[in-house]
């Protein structure tokens, strides 16, 4: 398993900035932020996106706004994301780079849009008390925990992007938040300064 600790390389570098896209010209890289819902994706994306300058999106969020929806889930009492309207909205940005992605899906994004990837982690006391607070109840809240106790999240980002771009982070206390905005501040700091 690959924590944050693996972000370091020898020199005191973070690992794999050189990775370009197939979008030519992009003067800052495309990250995403993916994981269980409650782990703290749009908390650290709001806060990465501050420091650096970077534009933060929510998925969730852009799908509310545009309507990007298919149709609605009763079991789990959501609506059912159009992955094809939410490709097709973001890919101008996504070529222009310089995007924090936020999702709780990672497999369906181009793998060409990211130049590396964090998958958040959640000790899973402290996640069960987030979703419980945030409503979640029933096969919903269930479901969520066993997600995070499988590490689906993390094994659908190894198997939809190159094993080198995908990193976890843990993410249950203030430490490591600021740990993790830390890190990739610096790592896309890094990324600019080669890339440009």
């Amino acid at each position: 398993t690959r924590l944050s600790s693996d972000l370091d390389s020898p020199a005191g570098r973070l690992f794999h900035v050189g990775f370009v896209s197939d979008c030519a010209g992009m003067k800052a890289p495309n990250i995403l932020l993916t994981g269980t819902p409650g782990v703290g994706k749009t908390t650290l994306g709001i806060e990465l996106a501050s420091r650096t300058g970077l534009k933060y999106i929510s998925v969730g969020e852009l799908a509310k706004e545009g309507e990007l929806y298919e149709g609605y889930d009763e079991q789990y009492e959501c609506p059912i994301l159009d992955e094809d309207r939410v490709i097709d909205e973001l890919e101008d940005q996504m070529c222009e780079g310089g995007m924090i992605i936020d999702y709780h899906g990672c497999d369906f994004f181009p793998e060409r849009w990211f130049q590396i990837v964090f998958v958040l982690r959640t000790d899973n006391t402290l996640l069960y008390d987030r979703l419980e607070g945030r409503g979640y109840k029933g096969k919903k809240l269930e479901e969520n925990i066993q997600c995070e106790i499988f590490q689906t999240i993390y094994e659908e980002a190894l198997e939809s992007y190159k094993k080198e771009i995908v990193y976890q982070l843990p993410s249950n206390t203030p430490e490591d938040l600021e740990r993790n905005v830390e890190q990739i501040t610096l790592w896309t700091q890094q990324w600019i300064k080669d890339n440009n």
